[in-house]
């Protein structure tokens, strides 16, 4: 079973990207971490299937193997600072966004399975000042500008180094 990547992991397949010849020593220096620790999440990304092969070879992106979801919250105004605060709680909602019209919030949702996105709905729903949700999943992604957008900018921000 594929665990989510954490920052850790990012930051490692972004320089095996960049150089798949850097050594794990040197990766480590420049993670900050132990050389052993990199050689560890190098195996455990290689036998998750998120690294396909030596030169880093990236099976896909390891994001796109979420199901992803909009929900839309209807909620007691009073009450949005407590609520927002508890859904932040939630690793899986990775986006929350004010809004207008018959509905206070809007959330991205990312979670491996689907069963997952009905006990989220659940555990939504019996928060205090919560009225009701709408969910619509989302079923392809025609295109998406933020990744190069983020990039531009770190670009700008950092130069050409990945970090």
């Amino acid at each position: 079973m594929r665990r989510s990547l954490d920052d850790l992991d990012r930051k490692l397949i972004r320089l095996l990207q960049a150089d798949a010849r850097l050594s794990t020593s040197e990766i480590g220096r420049k993670l900050d971490v132990a050389r052993s620790t990199v050689h560890e999440r190098i195996e455990r990304l290689k036998r998750e299937g998120v690294i396909d092969g030596f030169t880093v070879l990236l099976n896909s992106d390891p994001m796109e193997a979420l199901n992803r979801a909009i929900v839309f919250v209807e909620i007691d105004p009073k009450l949005q600072g407590p609520i927002v605060q508890k859904l932040e709680g939630y690793p899986e909602i990775s986006s929350c966004f004010t809004v207008n019209g018959a509905f206070d919030l809007s959330l991205i949702v990312e979670m491996p399975q689907l069963e997952d996105l009905d006990v989220l709905l659940d555990e939504i729903g019996e928060i205090q000042g919560v009225v009701r949700t709408m969910t619509n999943i989302i079923l392809a992604k025609k295109f998406d500008r933020r990744h190069t957008l983020i990039n531009e900018t770190a670009k700008k921000l950092f130069g050409n180094e990945p970090f």
